[in-house]
């Protein structure tokens, strides 16, 4: 249960965001408890994660702002582990390095920052850009289905099959329910977005219209990989798919690089011989 000067504290901040909302980030506490906060980080432009939505929570102590949160993202992205707490100077992992001073707007922009570097920490991922790019292009699918859990959109306070397991256990197979309860709004104006782009909701990647082929579809990096429907969903189908995208920006080179590299050292071998053996003639 959160202290008087936590609940003062969080309330204000929270009339504070509202009034001056800082870019690429929103965020609000749960109805239930003050101490839980949801948040959604838009990737910024000119980064892999261009358009993204990702989704993830604050978990405050009561003592609050005199300890840390432990820092969530449930939303896969190729750079957090999905629903891991994360190792940062702003989380529960450090303690001593809190500055009292920093709020949950601070805390967010500093996550914001650490997301965009190539940092490695407890529950971070190394991944390239053009698989982190694919998750991007997932984000509203995962949140909203819970990873391809939901083929459609569950009215609200409607019974599922599925719940969700509390604020540190949102992960594939919740069907979307914890999504769809802290951010109702954007949930209805994501499923609006899958049925615009014509993506499955079961799978997360872009239906193949009737009587296109493959010759038809573009080429660029990736684009195979929203298009191809395997049969495992949820992040097993993203990481997957991230591997596709990294083969498919791979240059021919990249991806025999040693197979030339023993044929040159074979063409060394066979040029050496013949030119001793003409050598010895002589």
């Amino acid at each position: 249960m959160a202290t008087a000067a936590a609940t003062k504290r969080l309330t204000k901040e929270y009339a504070a965001m509202q009034k001056s909302p800082t870019p690429y980030n929103i965020a609000h506490p749960s109805e239930a408890n003050i101490l839980e906060w949801h948040y959604i980080l838009t990737g910024p432009p000119d980064t892999a994660y261009a358009g993204g939505q990702y989704w993830g929570t604050l978990l405050f102590p009561p003592d609050y702002p005199f300890a840390p949160p432990a820092i969530r993202m449930h939303t896969p992205s190729g750079r957090f582990q999905p629903s891991a707490r994360l190792c940062l100077s702003i989380s529960d992992f450090h303690p001593k390095s809190f500055n009292p001073a920093w709020e949950v707007s601070t805390i967010l922009i500093g996550l914001l920052s650490f997301m965009t570097s190539e940092e490695i920490t407890t529950g971070s991922l190394r991944a390239s850009d053009a698989e982190r790019s694919l998750f991007a292009a997932r984000t509203r699918w995962w949140n909203s289905t819970g990873g391809g859990s939901t083929r459609v959109p569950v009215a609200p306070g409607a019974a599922t099959s599925t719940q969700a397991r509390g604020v540190g256990a949102v992960k594939a197979g919740d069907g979307g329910v914890k999504f769809r309860a802290e951010w109702s709004e954007l949930d209805e104006e994501n499923w609006k977005y899958l049925k615009e782009k014509n993506i499955d909701s079961a799978t997360g990647y872009v239906r193949q219209e009737a009587g296109s082929s493959a010759a038809s579809q573009s080429c660029l990096p990736g684009q195979a990989a929203l298009r191809r429907r395997p049969g495992s969903t949820g992040i097993n189908a993203a990481a997957q798919a991230g591997q596709e995208a990294r083969e498919g920006a791979q240059s021919w080179l990249g991806r025999n690089k040693w197979k030339v590299a023993v044929g040159a050292v074979f063409a060394y071998v066979i040029l050496a011989r013949l030119l001793g053996m003409g050598q010895s003639q002589d």
